[in-house]
């Protein structure tokens, strides 16, 4: 036999109860960010938000392809300032140079490059103003 509810009297369901019952004991008080606004409310869908917020919380970040390059670039030139040989100098300079000049005739979307091949052989004279000398008599043999 079902038991049949007075009019005006409001039917508490199972869920409703064990919710009620949790915030009489405070259990929902000490939840984080209990009582603080929602974060971001961007109401554009992304279908990649939950990447973002992984890479954010990660603190992660992916630059589009024309500034990776430039900062590679910067890179490169570090490391040709400090190489060892001249030899070296040459291959960082130039292969930086074949992916700049790919970009250049290939431009990905997003951002302009910015940046066009090096003097390989301005870079070089650089290279060699910027090397510590060698004492006389210490001549390379």
């Amino acid at each position: 036999m079902t038991e049949r509810k007075p009019p005006g009297v409001s039917f508490e369901s199972f869920i409703d109860k064990q919710i009620r019952d949790a915030e009489a004991r405070g259990d929902f008080a000490t939840l984080p960010g209990a009582g603080k606004p929602l974060g971001d409310d961007d109401t554009s869908y992304d279908e990649l938000w939950w990447i973002k917020q992984k890479m954010a919380r990660e603190g992660m970040s992916v630059l589009p392809p024309t500034l990776a390059l430039r900062k590679e670039a910067e890179d490169a030139l570090l490391a040709a300032a400090s190489a060892p040989s001249e030899r070296l100098v040459r291959k960082i300079i130039t292969e930086i140079n074949t992916k700049i000049r790919d970009m250049m005739f290939k431009p990905p979307p997003g951002p302009p490059l910015g940046l066009k091949p090096y003097d390989v052989e301005e870079i070089v004279r650089e290279w060699h103003e910027h090397r510590p000398r060698k004492p006389a008599g210490q001549g390379e043999s």
